[in-house]
């Protein structure tokens, strides 16, 4: 029996809260609907709190969380990469503005990749905006049925403690290794936040489309076709035809979740749909009364439990990144109530891509997730702060890049390979008119014939193709190869000044060298000529490339060294990325790597750096320390040839700031 007595509230509020009562009790006809009690879903603690092989604050092997705690050890392991974290803590302690400062970590390992026979899909940690924070609305001016063009978000403003929001993560897996609806699909969100007092509203949106937020103009753009979502169809059968937007509504209380709710984004013509994967609760909210297009609350057609969530305890631990607060100082640990943690089977739901379409097991239910405080219980109350949006389920599509553009003489091999390859991901490669030498399967292929190859990328076995990228090489008659060597080969760039260097042995044998540049590193243009040195064996070179007029993000440039009857020979390809130049950053190419490896870095300032390699055994196979300038410089290793085959670790150390980076070996 439910008993209202002398409640103060509205008459509306009163009829709202029923209305919800009423759609859990609909659940609850065929069992309960939300579990506020510490579970492990899919192998994965929800129990706020973040250390693996930790449960409800015991030490357990095999339960995987987000972080891995000091003195932790058994079977489970951590999600989130941690790379940096004590460099970042160590500035904290120096270094106040540094604490303003946001910054992201994604999944720890490739995406799709399956550990302890879990198959992992994706994660994300964000830390927010501290002090000057523009990713909030403005006062009572934004809703959730709005289309998020009407959003208003102001330079800076404040929000109630209760609102804001410090960290959130999100993790989505399967309950097993394969990629059918068998194995239930798992979403996982947690959000840290300023204070404890009072109720929590936060909304988890997730869209269809690559919508984005840009602080200069502090608008939203990229958002949906439909009053600024993307609407779900349905056929006349109740079949999902074109999934569209989602949002997760929770409530918090004291110490767990007291309410939660999914909905899609819908005509309102659709409620008269009997959907065949979900049912109606029958709430509908727009931008207005009236609206065509609006949220609407969908709850299982089946029987069991499928939301969980509860609030973490006292002097729960906050991570490896340590937790920043709106005053700007930092605490090891949480007070009661301060990390809130919740999970979705979105199977259940109904929103699994493997049985909502009916089709591939590797499909994506939404692109791009925005997380918000509410004001209040009501769905249309006015928004607080934000996180994102930002990216989710956006594996690296394959980039085909050869090492060379043309063949020299008649016969020769010329490595092709992925540029940005997941390790997770199978690449197959075709030609209709090249010639492949041996194995056409890979991230990396040999090739002895000009023609055009393609490289097809499946993220996983039993998925669909997911990209697919081409490169084509042509045949220079009159190209030789010659007996002089470029021993060295690398770039640096600075305020639009591109620096050159390379070294040659057997120089005598060199009569000119061309710079080749490149925006696509497929069609190349001369940038300039230098003549061969007197040297005999052994000389230097350098060219100044000015780039000032160039727009493109990258730049590609090869060396065409031509000997004293005039015949050329193409150097291997270097890769510089220009665009980043402001920010600290490391890339490697190509990647796979078979010989020579080409490591970009890019620096507000120069510093010293030392690069590690690590193998997958944790074995360091290669160190270096050198100097680089402001910009962007590239440090090439060799002897990579003689590693064993496989994935190896690249760490870069920028005086305190580390980078690191996975490269894949092969022969």
């Amino acid at each position: 029996m439910i008993i209202f007595t002398q409640n103060p509230l509205s008459k509306s509020y009163l009829m709202k809260t029923i209305l919800r009562l009423l759609a859990l009790l609909f659940c609850a006809t065929c069992a309960e609907a939300q579990i506020t009690t510490p579970v492990a879903k899919a192998g994965f603690g929800v129990d706020a709190d973040l250390r693996s092989n930790f449960f409800n604050g015991i030490q357990q092997s095999g339960t995987d969380d987000w972080f891995s705690a000091p003195g932790s050890f058994g079977a489970g392991t951590w999600v989130i990469d941690t790379t940096g974290a004590a460099q970042i803590v160590a500035r904290y302690a120096t270094d106040l503005n540094f604490r303003k400062i946001p910054f992201f970590r994604t999944m720890r390992v490739a995406p799709y990749t399956v550990i302890n026979q879990k198959r992992w899909i994706d994660a994300v940690f964000i830390r927010d905006y501290q002090g000057n924070d523009s990713t909030m609305f403005a006062s009572g001016a934004s809703k959730n049925g709005m289309s998020p063009a009407n959003w208003s978000c102001p330079v800076a403003q404040s929000v109630p403690d209760k609102n804001e929001i410090l960290d959130m993560m999100v993790h989505v897996r399967r309950a097993g290794a394969g990629t059918t609806s068998s194995d239930s699909l798992w979403m996982m969100g947690g959000v840290s936040i300023e204070s404890v007092t009072g109720n929590r509203y936060f909304d988890f949106e997730m869209y269809q489309t690559d919508i984005y937020y840009d602080r200069a103009s502090l608008k939203f753009y990229g958002y949906g076709p439909d009053a600024g979502h993307t609407s779900w169809k349905f056929n006349a059968a109740g079949e999902v035809t074109v999934p569209g937007d989602i949002i997760f509504t929770a409530e918090y209380t004291n110490n767990a979740l007291s309410y939660i709710e999914a909905r899609i984004w819908v005509d309102r013509s659709s409620l008269t749909t009997t959907p065949t994967g979900f049912s109606w609760t029958g709430s509908f909210d727009g931008a207005s009364t009236g609206s065509q297009f609006g949220y609407a609350g969908i709850v299982p057609k089946t029987a069991g439990a499928f939301y969980t969530g509860l609030t973490s305890g006292p002097n729960a631990w906050a991570g490896p990144f340590q937790l920043v607060l709106g005053d700007n100082s930092v605490q090891n640990n949480y007070i009661a109530g301060q990390f809130m943690e919740f999970s979705v089977n979105l199977t259940k739901l109904g929103l699994d891509p493997v049985t909502l379409l009916g089709g591939d097991a590797c499909g994506m239910p939404f692109r791009r997730i925005l997380v918000k405080s509410r004001a209040s219980t009501s769905f249309t109350a006015a928004l607080k702060d934000f996180v994102g949006p930002f990216d989710f389920f956006l594996a690296p599509r394959a980039t085909a890049l050869a090492d060379r553009s043309v063949f020299c003489g008649t016969i020769e091999n010329a490595q092709v390979n992925v540029s940005n390859p997941v390790s997770t991901s199978q690449y197959t490669w075709s030609t209709p008119d090249g010639s492949i030498v041996g194995s056409n399967t890979g991230p990396s292929i040999t090739v002895n014939a000009p023609g055009t190859y393609i490289v097809t990328q499946v993220l996983a076995t039993g998925c669909s193709t997911y990209a697919t990228d081409t490169v084509t090489l042509n045949w220079d008659p009159l190209c030789v190869v010659l007996s002089s060597k470029i021993t060295a080969w690398e770039g640096n760039y600075k305020n639009g000044m591109m620096n050159l260097n390379w070294t040659v042995a057997n120089n005598q044998e060199s009569s000119s060298f061309g710079i080749e540049r490149s925006t696509d590193g497929i069609n190349f243009l001369p940038a300039g000529e230098l003549p061969a040195a007197k040297e005999l064996y052994s000389a230097s070179y350098g060219f100044t490339d000015n780039v000032t007029e160039l727009s493109s993000p990258v730049l590609y440039y090869r060396l065409k060294m031509k000997n004293a009857k005039g015949y050329p020979v193409y150097s291997k390809i270097i890769r510089i990325v220009l665009s980043n130049s402001g920010t600290a950053g490391i890339s490697i190419t190509p990647n796979p790597v078979k010989d020579q490896l080409q490591l970009n870095i890019t620096s507000k300032s120069s510093k010293s750096v030392q690069v590690i390699i690590y193998n997958m055994a944790g074995q360091t196979i290669h160190t270096m320390n050198t100097t680089i300038g402001r910009g962007v410089s590239s440090i090439s290793v060799n002897g990579v040839e003689k590693w064993q085959r496989g994935v190896y670790a690249v760490k870069v150390l920028l005086d305190n700031e580390a980078y690191t980076e996975k490269i894949v070996v092969t022969k």
